[in-house]
This record gives C-alpha cells, sequence and structure tokens, in this order.
C-alpha cells in the first residue's frame, strides 16, 4: 500500500511498478487454481455420474472456453446411465400358496 501511495504521487517508476507486479502475480495464481478446483471437483462427479470419463473435468483447466466445451457435452450427448423412469422392474416372483391344513 505504501508503494501505491507513492506511485501515485510521483508518476510510474518502473522498479515500483515491476515489485508491484511480482507480489500480484502469485496471488491471481492462487485465486485461479482455486476457482479451478471449485468448477472441476463437482464437474468430475457430474461426469462419473452421467456415465463419462471423469478426466473431461480437466476441460475445465482452460477458463471460460473449455467449460463451455464441457457443458455442451453434457447437454447435448447421450447419457450411458439409464433414467430411473426407463428401468424395468422384474415381476415379483409367482406367489405360492400355502398347503391347505387339516
Amino acid at each position: 500500500m505504501h508503494e501505491l501511495a507513492f506511485l501515485l504521487q510521483r508518476g510510474p517508476d518502473p522498479e515500483v511498478v515491476r515489485r508491484m507486479l511480482m507480489m500480484i502475480i502469485p496471488i491471481v495464481m492462487i485465486g485461479y487454481v482455486i476457482v479451478v478446483a471449485l468448477i472441476m471437483i463437482p464437474c468430475w462427479f457430474i461426469l462419473k455420474k452421467a456415465g463419462f470419463s471423469p478426466w473431461l473435468s480437466l476441460l475445465c483447466i482452460v477458463p471460460s472456453l473449455g467449460t463451455l466445451v464441457l457443458l455442451y457435452v453434457l447437454a447435448f450427448s447421450e447419457w450411458k446411465v439409464v433414467p430411473l423412469q426407463q428401468v424395468v422392474l422384474a415381476p415379483p416372483p409367482p406367489y405360492v400358496p400355502l398347503p391347505p391344513q387339516p
């Protein structure tokens, strides 16, 4: 913050700008990794439940284009998992009557 005040008073000093960027770049990279992890983990589980390879969630590493491609793949492809309404249940075993009692 101290350097920002000097930057605004005297004009851009290349050394001050370089030091500020060297402080900002790691913070931005850590934030990027956190955001990608927050998006990639649910995509991993959704892809696994949909019957796709969970490794497709690595498309989320590319910020907007990869996630958009992943959403289109999920939306317009045929899922390998059968919905619950289409599952054919086996009929119950036939009822065997009890023998008559004397």
